[in-house]
């Protein structure tokens, strides 16, 4: 059978036979796509093997170099290092200060982020640290980037809390900012001085006002001024310390001891620089450095003065002269009227009337001191038994041979011209 077979011949198959192309016509086509990620997988292969090598051959030189040169490179000495861990092992608990170091090398407290609500610090606590808004500063402030806190800001922090959800610590500025404002005004108390504060409530006994950023409360009886509360929200008002108490959170404060302090520098002829703050149908009330002083309408001008809107407005600038000040009664009278150089200045041409007011200060002074001695000299000529003499300067002294006991000439003592 098989020589048979061997005897058989078939002819070639011809391009065009139906037998020229294979029997599976999709066979060849599978094959292909079969190669494709068989060399893809090979190519992947040698990629990786060559980044194994790249990193294997990296890990020997590290391992080389810390081996043989430890400190190559390194900007700290170990001394530095072993410091610096010191430094960051703390007690995480409520209370403890989280001092943030400006060393290079040291991330610790560190803010690295901020949000809406808060900022993330580095601590180098095992988690995060969380500053939230309402602790970011001892003002009210829309977001924490108004208390400067920004990435990369270093500084000291409080840890007040724990977030049990993620066990992170909850950090505090402004509990730190209150004890150095306590400590602040206590300085302020010792040494007694007149501070600032801005109204920020009322109730029925007082005001609240805002020093150092605590609330302090003023007595209405420690006011100066006859208002009420509400004329007095968002003003500032010249305050002492009346009591400092930490312990048991009182800051009570004093106007009326400012204001005395203030009065006391007061002169009769002096000339002070105030705003007008309100006009009436008698007169303007002139703030002078926390006092209201009245400038009477018969004491505007010479002239007449009909309406006082038409020489002065609220928020007006001027100088004025103390006319006289009664500390008990806490009222001050003022007068333009006696810094004119000529009569009606103070209508015509006021700027002329503040430019001349010192001068003219000065010159109603001289008025006063004459007057005075020559009231001290009539007291001499008609008791010489009193054995006190006047000098040339005015000064009362002891009865000296100059000096006739029958009285004093008083024929070289000039009068006081009209005002």
């Amino acid at each position: 059978m098989a020589l048979q077979f061997s005897g058989l011949r078939c002819s070639p198959l011809s391009s065009s036979s139906r037998f020229s192309k294979p029997f599976f016509p999709c066979w060849s086509q599978t094959q292909k796509r079969v190669s494709i990620p068989i060399v893809n997988s090979v190519a992947l292969a040698n990629a990786q093997n060559k980044e194994r090598l790249k990193l294997k051959e990296l890990f020997d030189e590290a391992y080389e170099r810390c081996r043989t040169a430890p400190m190559e490179g390194v900007s700290f000495t170990l001394e530095q290092f072993t410091a610096a861990l010191e430094n960051y092992d703390f007690d995480s608990g409520v209370g403890t200060k989280v001092r943030l170091n400006a060393l290079c090398f040291s991330g610790k407290g560190t803010v690295f982020c901020t949000d809406a609500n808060g900022a993330l610090v580095d601590i180098t606590a095992k988690s995060s640290a969380y500053l939230p808004l309402q602790e970011a500063c001892i003002h009210r402030v829309k977001n924490v980037e108004e208390a400067g806190i920004v990435p990369g800001m270093r500084g000291e922090f409080l840890v007040i809390g724990e977030n049990e959800a993620d066990d992170s610590l909850i950090l505090s500025l402004r509990s730190i900012q209150y004890d150095l404002a306590w400590e602040r005004c206590r300085q302020l108390q010792a040494e007694d001085v007149v501070v600032k504060g801005k109204v920020v409530g009322a109730n029925k006994g007082g005001v609240v006002a805002e020093v150092e950023g605590l609330r302090g409360f003023v007595p209405f009886s420690q006011i100066s001024m006859k208002v009420t509360g509400e004329e007095l929200l968002e003003k500032e008002l010249p305050l002492k310390f009346v009591e400092v108490d930490e312990e048991q959170s009182r800051l009570v404060l004093s106007n009326r001891k400012a204001m005395a302090d203030s009065q006391a520098q007061l002169g009769i002829g002096s000339v002070v620089t105030g705003s007008v703050q309100s006009l009436k149908p008698y007169g303007a009330f002139i703030d002078i450095g926390g006092i209201n002083g009245l400038l009477h309408v018969s004491q505007i001008s010479h002239d007449r003065v009909t309406d006082i809107a038409t020489v002065l407005q609220p928020g007006d600038m001027l100088k004025v002269m103390i006319l006289s000040h009664d500390r008990e009664r806490g009222r001050v009278s003022l007068s333009t009227k006696k810094l004119e150089p000529t009569p009606g200045d103070m209508i015509r041409n006021p700027k002329l009337v503040f430019e001349k007011a010192e001068e003219m200060a000065q010159t109603f002074r001289q008025r006063i001191a004459q007057a005075e001695a020559m009231a001290r000299a009539d007291m001499l000529r008609f008791q010489p038994e009193s054995g006190l003499t006047l000098s040339s300067d005015g000064i009362l002294g002891t009865l000296t041979e100059d000096l006739p006991v029958e009285g004093l000439d008083l024929s070289e003592v000039p009068s006081a011209e009209e005002s």
